[in-house]
């Protein structure tokens, strides 16, 4: 059973910074291609920004310039770099783990809450 485990989010001010962390269990990480994702309240779950297993790196528009995603196989774990925070970047950030980047077999994590407010 995959499992994806997320942490490093929290409360922050404007301008500020944060790393998030999704560890994955249960399956060989490098066959997967990786993305983070959020959720607003009240909106639907957009792409945030993805990388696949030989580490290509896409990123949503609202989020080029301030956002950063790698990722370690060796420690099983994807990371977000969050600079530049805004206060609407406020959301529930998800680990998607998706084998072989083929969207056929899909997991995701249990999000982890970033609020950005002075």
């Amino acid at each position: 059973q995959v499992q994806l485990v997320e942490s490093g989010g929290g409360l922050v001010q404007p301008g500020g910074f944060l790393r998030l962390s999704c560890v994955a269990s249960g399956t060989i990480f490098s066959w997967y291609a990786m993305a983070w994702y959020r959720q607003a309240p009240g909106k639907q779950r957009e792409l945030v920004a993805g990388i696949t297993s030989g580490g290509s790196t896409n990123y949503a528009d609202s989020v080029k310039g301030r956002f950063t995603i790698s990722r370690d196989n060796a420690k099983d774990t994807v990371y977000l770099q969050m600079n530049s925070l805004k206060p609407e970047d406020t959301a529930v950030y998800y680990c998607k783990a998706d084998f072989g980047g083929t969207g056929l077999r899909v997991y995701w994590g249990q999000g982890t809450q970033v609020t950005v407010s002075s």
